[in-house]
């Protein structure tokens, strides 16, 4: 065991003692305390709430933004806004990969890296309208997770595919295009679902949406 000074610590690799139980115990010890992400090293841990959190408002935005990795708590913020300012100083390319086993909340953190970066690389569109761009891409999520997410055993909204984001930024360091690549989507789950699953909301938004003509 580790000492006790060592509890709730911010980054598991600075652990006297790292084993399997130690971290388990570190994480439930934060999670517990609503301390959702840890560092364990290069990488980010995350565990899913299953509620909101007041930790994505614009003020945390602001305390995210420009700051050394040591000068705020863990945030998947902080990850995007190291890959932004590296992106801007070394003029080149970052990849952020979400990954994890179903329900651990990957949708929810790519949505939010997207808001973190749509909110300090804002774009300027043509017509003089700013953020158009970004509301764009944010706006995009829903229509892809109605056809690409389903209810299963462990998740009201597990997306049933792959996909690869992709932002570009002008010199000036704003968002000028993006787009999204799918891939591996479960098109078994269209004719056959296993027991309380579902099939991909889109389904049942549309039956939702019909008239009584229609659903008859």
């Amino acid at each position: 065991m580790n000492p006790p000074k060592f509890d709730k610590v911010e980054d598991m690799a600075s652990l006297t003692y790292l084993n399997e139980a130690s971290v388990i115990h570190n994480l439930r010890l934060r999670y517990l305390s609503n301390m959702i992400y840890t560092y364990s090293g290069l990488f980010l841990v995350a565990v899913n709430p299953y509620k909101k959190l007041p930790i994505y408002n614009d003020e945390a935005i602001k305390s995210h933004r420009s700051k050394k990795r040591g000068e705020v708590p863990p945030h998947i913020y902080a990850i995007a806004d190291a890959a932004y300012y590296e992106m801007i100083q070394n003029k080149e390319s970052q990849s952020i990969l979400i990954t994890g086993e179903s329900g651990a909340g990957k949708t929810e953190n790519t949505k939010k890296v997207i808001q973190y970066l749509a909110a300090i690389a804002p774009s300027h569109s043509t017509n003089g309208k700013q953020g158009s761009l970004e509301q764009q891409i944010l706006q995009a999520n829903p229509i892809l997770e109605s056809f690409g997410n389903a209810q299963t055993i462990r998740n009201n909204n597990s997306s049933r595919f792959g996909k690869f984001i992709r932002l570009e930024f002008n010199p000036a360091g704003q968002i000028c295009s993006a787009n999204i690549e799918r891939y591996l989507l479960e098109k078994s789950r269209v004719t056959h679902q296993t027991a309380k699953e579902r099939n991909y909301h889109i389904f049942y938004q549309l039956m939702k949406g019909a008239d009584v003509e229609t659903k008859s």
